[in-house]
């Protein structure tokens, strides 16, 4: 079953395009960081891998085995910036974790076949 979505399509995606044109404040940075994750727990449903940018969100996505207690196997890590930059195809995953900017840790922490995100993308 996919996650619930708490942030409003419309608001998130206003809050992407407020991202990609360089004028969202915090708020609104922080809702497109959080739609974005939803986005991802919906197209990639699952328990496998925990993707977190603090201090905007967390979610937990991909297909496989079911993560329950203690420090996840399946772990991916990264700055507010990168990940937007990841979820909008400004920035590839190849390059966002040879830079540094993304900690992938387990074998199903890859995430290049799931971004960038179709609700992300420039309309």
């Amino acid at each position: 079953m996919p996650a619930r979505r708490r942030t409003d399509p419309a608001a998130g995606r206003a809050a992407v395009a407020e991202w990609l044109a360089g004028a969202a404040d915090r708020r609104s940075t922080t809702t497109a960081v959080r739609f974005t994750l939803e986005e991802l727990a919906d197209v990639a449903p699952g328990n496998a891998v925990e993707v977190r940018v603090p201090p905007a969100g967390a979610v937990q996505a991909v297909q496989g085995p079911r993560h329950t207690r203690g420090t996840p196997p399946n772990v991916v890590e990264t700055d507010v910036q990168t990940w937007l930059a990841l979820a909008t195809g400004r920035q590839t995953w190849v390059e966002a974790v040879a830079s540094g900017r993304v900690h992938a840790s387990g074998e199903r922490a890859d995430l290049t076949g799931l971004l960038p995100l179709q609700a992300a993308r420039p309309r």
